[in-house]
């Protein structure tokens, strides 16, 4: 019998990872999920098997789950033992150009207070960016980073903008002051106030005149 790619795919996961490998499948698309501490050994293996052949990785993303299943995150289950799932998770978009499939990987930051990983850039040189915004706006510190700084916000910016607990108006706002002759940073001054919109009307409105 003949497998799908999809299959394929997913056979040689378990070749090359082990037969229990935290595999999920859902709309067409395997996402495999590993532990902190093997999150760059794995990217490794997942880029130079040559079954697996994943040579570019397309897409990285911090993702923020604070409020994620009311805030009650499983330590595990039966489809990923040993993986803890904590706060913050690193999710990496892969793609095999030679075997013509794609794999979502994840791991998950074993510190809420400091969520800190492995760099990839050493397995894929172009994350470098994508590691420098997830940890701009997450807060996310990659280890082992050639150069870890902020690539979206301010080098003033104080915060990470897309953490679910992060304010929707900011903590600090900036202007150009003329007496000074610079731009200063100040508290945001901006008073949250609720906005009840109002529909005029005409009376003949929506009549044939």
């Amino acid at each position: 019998m003949t497998m799908t790619r999809l299959e394929t795919l997913k056979h040689n996961l378990q070749a090359a990872l082990g037969a229990d490998v935290a595999l999920t499948e859902a709309l067409g698309e395997l996402t495999l999920e590993v532990s902190a501490d093997q999150w760059l050994a794995a990217c490794n293996k997942l880029r130079t098997d040559p079954g697996l052949g994943f040579d570019t990785c397309i897409d990285l993303c911090g993702v923020d789950y604070l409020t994620w299943g009311n805030g009650a995150r499983p330590a595990a289950d039966a489809l990923t033992p040993g993986v803890q799932r904590t706060r913050y998770a690193v999710v990496a978009h892969l793609l095999s150009v030679q075997h013509n499939w794609r794999l979502r990987v994840r791991t998950w930051a074993p510190d809420d207070d400091f969520p800190m990983v492995a760099s990839l850039v050493e397995c894929w040189p172009g994350v470098n960016w994508f590691e420098r915004e997830a940890f701009d706006l997450f807060g996310i510190v990659f280890e082992g980073h050639p150069d870890l700084r902020r690539i979206l916000t301010d080098y003033g910016f104080i915060g990470h903008p897309f953490r679910k607990d992060f304010p929707l108006s900011g903590t600090v706002e900036m202007r150009y002051d003329p007496e000074q002759g610079r731009v200063i940073y100040q508290p945001v001054t901006i008073d949250p106030r609720e906005i009840t919109p109002r529909v005029v009307r005409e009376d003949s409105y929506g009549m044939g005149r």
